[in-house]
This record gives structure tokens, sequence and C-alpha cells, in this order.
């Protein structure tokens, strides 16, 4: 039994008797807004489906992605989660589900069969929903997880896409306007706007018009850049929860060093938190840790890998300390995957990863996904003198592009790895399916069934005890980084980026820009003097 549709109070979400409601959980991301990474698959999800189309027909590919999503979530999924003290899943959301480019405006009502199926099954087991829309019409950020295959977002540059999006949200405002297990609406995931203003005028629509149907759910409301970066906001919502993004560096391959408890790097995880939330804590507003985890080193890729996961889930256990000494909402990424960052993941016995094995360790040796990557190998060969000529031919003072705070490189990767060398493997990615039966597509499709997928156990033991876990627990003793008590550092230019978030630059990096910058000068002549 719930009591009655959440609400905000001050810096705390409550219920209606007004008692505090820490929704902890997880995201079914990979599922209605799957991603290459998560999934397996080259590119983004419009182009792997139109890519199935080609090669399944209309019937067995409607068949097929309709027996993924049944699959993916189902009843034992709930189970699990409420047995890991879990209170909240966030639902990400693709808007293709929903209305068709060339019929826009249209809802499309078969699009909600498997939202409601789950908010229904998350409901059963205590379990409130949130959701998110993960991909907006024309992409509100540059990435694939916004099924963007472009690498420009131009939702912000056409009034036509924010309308679409309006339109669909008035009428999800509709459909569950008074569903008390429904925790709230997160309008748009990671906003990239690179002029800020678009953001807020769209903020500005987009609450309104939601709030004349519903006037009763917390909207969650993200930062800008991929929710890192709330410096622009001027203003707040009524009744609105404030998210924030919280990857860190030390728990992805080849960014900013493995994370070995030292002060330093404690210190550095404590700051880029302090700097996210800065805005929240000024305007005492609820705060949502949306999306944060490090993915998982596998034994068949290195030697070291249950040392470098030790590491990683020792620097997971900072960040959750900090979070619960903060009494923040908090959702980890992700729930289910093919053995990258879940807490789930489907078996190397299963169909899916024995068909389509060979193409993802391929996708892995070339780099070509934008997350979770290691091109460490690549650097010596084509790559490595390719990003030194933008470097030697980009002046420093033009070397920023938005988002600036991906570094010169990562620009070029995407480019060409992560869209067109992606764009070339989607159709030998498609081929694997060829003259499938439909019971060979349902095993596929079965594959991703919580009985037939396997655990994290280290990550969900964690997990599990810290679901529940409030702020002054003895357990949290010598485990929280302090707050350095300063202004927490504004992100600026003159910062760079992991690939997961803001970060300093390191002292060699400083150092090799200052550099840089000197021999970019131009250089005093020395002037002659007339006898």
């Amino acid at each position: 039994m719930t009591t009655g549709i959440l609400k905000t109070h001050c810096d705390r979400i409550v219920d209606a008797n007004g008692d505090a409601v820490l929704l902890r959980g997880t995201a079914l991301g990979g599922w209605m807004l799957m991603e290459n990474f998560m999934n397996g698959f080259p590119g983004r999800e419009h182009q792997i489906r139109a890519a199935l189309l080609k090669v399944l027909g209309q019937e067995k590919h409607d068949f097929f992605f309709d027996k993924f999503l049944e699959y993916f979530f189902g009843e034992k999924d709930a189970e699990f989660l409420a047995s890991l003290n879990f209170n909240c899943l966030r639902l990400c959301l693709n808007y293709r589900h929903f209305e068709d480019d060339m019929n826009p405006f249209v809802i499309k009502e078969e699009g909600f069969k498997h939202v409601d199926r789950v908010i229904n099954l998350c409901a059963k087991y205590g379990i409130y929903t949130i959701l998110d829309l993960h991909a907006l019409p024309g992409g509100q950020n540059q990435d694939w997880h916004c099924d963007n295959p472009t690498g420009h977002a131009a939702f912000w540059d056409h009034k036509h896409f924010q309308d679409r999006a309006i339109n669909l949200w008035e009428h999800i405002a509709r459909r569950y306007k008074g569903n008390p297990w429904v925790a709230g609406y997160n309008p748009m995931n990671e906003p990239a706007d690179s002029e800020w203003t678009r953001l807020l005028a769209f903020y500005d629509r987009i609450v309104p018009a939601i709030r004349n149907i519903d006037p009763d759910h917390i909207l969650f409301l993200e930062g800008n850049t991929f929710s890192m970066d709330f410096t622009g906001f001027d203003r707040v919502w009524d009744n609105s929860v404030y998210a924030i993004h919280d990857y860190c560096g030390f728990g992805f391959p080849n960014r900013i060093g493995r994370f070995k408890g030292t002060k330093e790097q404690e210190s550095y995880i404590r700051r880029m938190y302090d700097r996210k939330v800065e805005f929240m804590k000024k305007h005492k507003v609820p705060i949502w840790n949306g999306e944060f985890g490090p993915i998982y080193e596998r034994k068949e890729y290195n030697p070291d890998w249950e040392v470098q996961n030790r590491e990683r889930y020792d620097m997971l256990d900072r960040q959750m300390a900090i979070y619960t000494s903060e009494s923040i909402a908090w959702s980890i990424w992700a729930y289910k995957d093919v053995n990258v960052m879940g807490m789930t993941h489907v078996s190397p016995d299963s169909a899916w990863l024995k068909l389509l094995g060979p193409i993802i360790k391929k996708k892995r040796d070339l780099a070509v996904d934008s997350w979770a990557y290691d091109d460490a190998h690549l650097q010596d060969g084509l790559f490595g003198p390719l990003h030194q000529w933008f470097e030697d031919n980009v002046p420093a003072q033009y070397s920023k592009k938005y988002p600036w705070q991906w570094r010169m490189h990562m620009h070029v990767f995407r480019g060409i790895r992560g869209i067109t060398m992606a764009e070339y493997m989607i159709p030998e990615w498609a081929d694997y399916f060829k003259d499938k039966s439909f019971e060979e597509l349902d095993e596929l499709a079965a594959s991703w069934k919580y009985e037939n997928c396997m655990q994290r156990e280290q990550l969900n033991e964690l997990l599990k005890t810290y679901a529940p876990m409030k702020a002054g627990d003895k357990r949290l003793e010598g485990k929280v980084i302090e707050s350095e008590g300063t202004a927490s550092d504004v992100a600026s230019k003159e910062a760079s980026v992991s690939g997961v978030g803001i970060f300093e630059l390191s002292p060699e990096e400083k150092l090799k820009a200052e550099l840089k910058k000197k021999q970019q000068q131009p250089q005093a002549h020395p002037v002659s003097v007339a006898a």
C-alpha cells in the first residue's frame, strides 16, 4: 500500500503523511531505449531496428522486439529488486515507441503496453517507478543514448521537436495522473544545450504543460551537459527534484587512473559531487543521483580483472557512503546488460552471446562504442597520430568544441569510430539474424529473462546494504569522505573530461597545456635601432 502520491518538502521527498521517502534503486536501461554497449550492437537503436526489419521482415521483426521487451523485465525481476531493499526503478524510454517521425504528434497507444505492465509489476512489490524520456525528437544531446545518429543535438535548434516532446509528455501526464506508484516524471535525460538558455526556456515550457494536466507528480529535472552542470540555473520549480549524474573516472579504463584510496583521490570524488550539488544545497531542494557506477573488467579481456574490480567496488563504496550521509535519492546504472556494468547480465552460454559474441568482440577490439571502451591498443597505429595531427593544427584557443568537456580526441573518435565505423557494422550485425525462425528468435529474446541471467553478486550485496541505510548509521564511520568546506570548483573551459564526467586536469596535463599555449603565442621580434 502506498500513502498517496509523493511530493517534495524542502530538501526531501515525502509521502502523503509527510514522512521522508528515500528513493533507492536502479534503471531499466537497454530496454525501451536500447544502447549499443549494453545490448551488444553497433550504432543506435533505430538503426539496428531498421536493419533487422530488412533481414527478418515485418512479422518476425515485430515478434522479436515484443518478446525482447516482455522477457527483459518480468515478475521475477521485480521480486529480485525488492529483495535488495530497492523501492524505485527508473524506466528509460525512447520517444519512438510512442510517436513516428513521419507521423508527428500522433501518439501510438501500443507503445505503452510494456510501460503499463512494468509499472504494475513494480507496484505489486512496493517499488515506485520514475518515467524517464531518455530519447527526445531530434536528440537532446550528441550521443547514442538518445538514439541520435548525427552527433548534433538538433532538439535545441527546432521548435518542432520541442513541441512534439511537450505533446508526448502531456499524453503521459494524462495517462498516469493519480497513479501513486509513479514517483514522478523525468522529462529529459542528460540534456546538452551549448547555449544553456534553451534548456531553461524548455523547462519553462514543459513544467507548466505537465502541471496543467497533472499538478501532483514530482518532476525530476536534470542539469545541463549530461546532468553534470547546474551553474546556469537561476531558479527553481515547485515540487521538483534536481538530478545529477555522478560517474567517476576511476571506474573506467585509461581515464584518470586506478582508484587506490589515496587522500587526493578521495578528495577528488568528494569535490566532483560537491560541485554538482551546489545549486541544490543553495536552494534547499531535493537531490536525485539519477546515474552512477563503474564498468567491470572481465577475465577474458584483462588478467588483472579481479584486482581492478575490487578497486572499483571500493570507489563505489566511498561514493555511496557520501550519498547516504547526505540523505539523497539514487538510481545506479544499470540493471541488466551484456556484462559491462549491469547488476545482472546475460549468460555467456545464452543464445544471445553465442550468436553475437564474435561481433561484440570485434566491436570491442575496434573501440566502436563511445562508452566502456578501451582504445589504448589503437593509439600506436592510426589514432595516436591522427589525434596528434588535430592537436598540432588546431590552435589552443580554438580547441574547445561543445560539449567542451570532451577532449579533442573524443570528438574525433566519436565521429570516426562511434558513428561512421558503427554504421558500417550495422548490416554485418543484422546478418547474424538471417533466416532465424520464430522459435530461434524467441530463444534469443529469452536470453534476457531473469532466470537465464547471471548476477553480479558483490555489487548487489553492496547495493542491498546501502539501499535502506540512513545518515548516521554506524557502518558509515570512517567511510564518508568529508567535504573540504570550500566553494566547489565551477565547471570551466579549463576543465577536461574523462569520458564520464568533468574533472580537473592532472599536473602533467596542465603543464602540457601551458607549454602548448606558449608555443602558439606569436613570438616577439627584436626591434632594430637606427644608428
